[in-house]
């Protein structure tokens, strides 16, 4: 009698299968852009002690987002050539001194070149944009939505612990203290690269592979939906950007409590991990661009009446839950249109210069926030603007085509 044991259900070795993949990226995420999202609680303790204000903390924020933007096709093309691995990696280690040097920095100067320059480079190379293009390489097309959608549902969890656990070392050890411990978390999280190795994938990526870079970047370059995307994600950044860094001081300064920022900081990253994770699953069965254009008017008319109501616990935490519905949702929708229509060949380095627009809005946001509070004492003007460019990026979404791009059979 012939004995054998029962095949596997997944030969492949653990670190390759999906869930290893998704839990990986979503967790690096969740470190990178979780610190990302409580920066608007060392606001107020590190203008204090240092003297500085409110303009100066904003603008390296600003930096940050600008540095991160600009960074970002770079790092995809990297990405793109070597492998999401070594960047991640290399984003972590990055990440882990900026905030070591942020903590210690004595001056205006050096808060810019550590918040501003060495964490908007390490934020290009761990965050969506190289992780998410690892992950379309890595999971078969057919569940690419749900892999987006639930790497950065957990992306969302990582920012939500983070902000009770910020406010809890700031409170019990004092912001420096609170900086190097995060600094630490993101030094011990460098294994996760290992796993979201795409290089072979990214070789014998099918649609585009005779492609060259110039060309590829040329096409889309020539596309019309391509700069609609980049201008309408403008709006996106502008948004996440002002709310994030202004939101907690904007509450002290109308009446309310620290415990109320940070309970809207942690509502916003609870409810971003259902947002984001149904935007990953609706993108894959209905118009992705559609389903932008309804993000941005709804954020518009959350902002609207948040500031029209009156102000009071119940109303901010309203306001909070609903945006944070619709906070990251964009991205696996916006990069699952570039996936779309472009192919995963070079998608780290297109969606990069897609993102750039984000980021140059979230310069302006966190920037002209700071700016207006300074000259106006209000943060009124800055509301209408965000709200104004969430109607525009709609409008801009509307015309764009998805269908993928037709290429002339190679030879």
């Amino acid at each position: 009698m012939r004995s054998s044991s029962p095949p596997s259900s997944d030969p492949r070795p653990w670190w390759t299968q999906a869930w290893v993949l998704v839990l990986a990226g979503g967790l690096v995420m969740g470190l990178a852009l979780g610190v990302r999202h409580v920066q608007g609680l060392f606001m107020l303790p590190m203008t204090q002690d240092r003297g500085w204000t409110r303009e100066t903390f904003a603008l390296a924020l600003a930096v940050q987002n600008l540095v991160w933007g600009l960074a970002q096709p770079f790092t995809g093309m990297l990405a793109d050539r070597f492998g999401a691995t070594r960047v991640v990696a290399a984003g972590l280690v990055l990440y882990a001194l900026g905030l070591a040097g942020m903590a210690w920095a004595p001056t205006a100067t050096a808060l810019v070149l550590t918040s501003g320059v060495c964490i908007g480079i390490a934020l290009s190379g761990t965050a969506f944009g190289v992780v998410y293009a690892a992950l379309s390489r890595l999971v078969p097309p057919a569940r690419r939505g749900w892999a987006l959608g639930l790497a950065g549902a957990v992306g969302g969890l990582g920012q939500f612990a983070l902000v009770p656990g910020t406010q809890g070392l700031i409170a019990g050890w004092g912001w420096s203290a609170a900086l190097a411990v995060l600094s630490v978390a993101a030094a011990l999280l460098l294994p996760l690269a290992w796993p979201l190795d795409d290089r072979r994938a990214a070789a014998t990526a099918t649609q585009g592979e005779a492609l060259p870079l110039g060309r590829a970047v040329r096409e889309a370059f020539a596309q019309p939906g391509f700069w609609l995307l980049n201008l309408g994600f403008l709006a996106c950044g502008f948004q996440l950007a002002f709310i994030a860094g202004h939101l907690p001081a904007y509450l002290l300064d109308r009446g309310l409590r620290a415990s109320d920022g940070v309970a809207a900081l942690a509502i916003i990253a609870l409810t971003n991990v259902a947002g984001t994770y149904a935007a990953g699953l609706l993108g894959a069965r209905w118009s992705r661009k559609r389903l932008l254009a309804g993000v941005y008017l709804a954020r518009s008319a959350a902002m609207a009446l948040f500031v029209q109501a009156p102000l009071s616990s119940a109303s901010l935490y309203a306001f909070a839950a609903a945006m944070g519905l619709l906070w990251l949702g964009t991205l696996p929708l916006t990069n699952g249109i570039v996936a779309q229509v472009f192919g995963v060949r070079y998608l780290g380095t297109l969606f990069g210069f897609v993102f750039l627009g984000h980021q140059i809005g979230g310069f302006l946001g966190v920037w002209l926030g700071g700016l207006v509070f300074e000259a106006t004492r209000s943060y009124g003007p800055v509301w209408l603007i965000a709200m104004g460019l969430g109607v525009l990026a709609a409008a801009l979404h509307w015309p764009i085509d998805e269908r993928p791009l037709l290429r002339p059979a190679a030879a």
